[in-house]
């Protein structure tokens, strides 16, 4: 068994914050030729063609979540990945516009 801290090379935090929500998906077909470690490989081979949130990465692969999002950083940095982070509470319409919306549907 390695070590958290081996996995992170002693990195407690990434280089940007990831959301337990935040979809992960990258398009590179082989990333077993990449410098990366086998723990990026994975998540790389996990998230290939099918967006998967930081939290369901880390449940996947069966490692904490503070390493997961340590080489997550390491992989965006590097390009590997892109990340769709959520949208913010403040923008989204108020509730009293859905209902209006929904009003309005039925309406029709």
């Amino acid at each position: 068994m390695v070590r958290p801290y081996a996995l992170t090379k002693g990195r407690t935090r990434p280089g940007q914050p990831f959301d337990l929500i935040a979809l992960v998906v990258t398009d590179i077909p082989d990333p077993t030729g990449l410098p990366v470690g086998p723990e990026q490989v994975a998540i790389l081979e996990i998230c290939r063609g099918n967006a998967l949130s930081v939290a369901e990465i880390a449940a996947d692969l069966d490692l904490p979540l503070g390493v997961v999002r340590v080489l997550l950083g390491d992989l965006l940095d590097a390009e590997h990945i892109r990340v769709s982070r959520p949208v913010p509470p403040a923008l989204l319409p108020h509730e009293h516009i859905l209902q209006e919306v929904i009003h309005g549907l039925r309406a029709l």
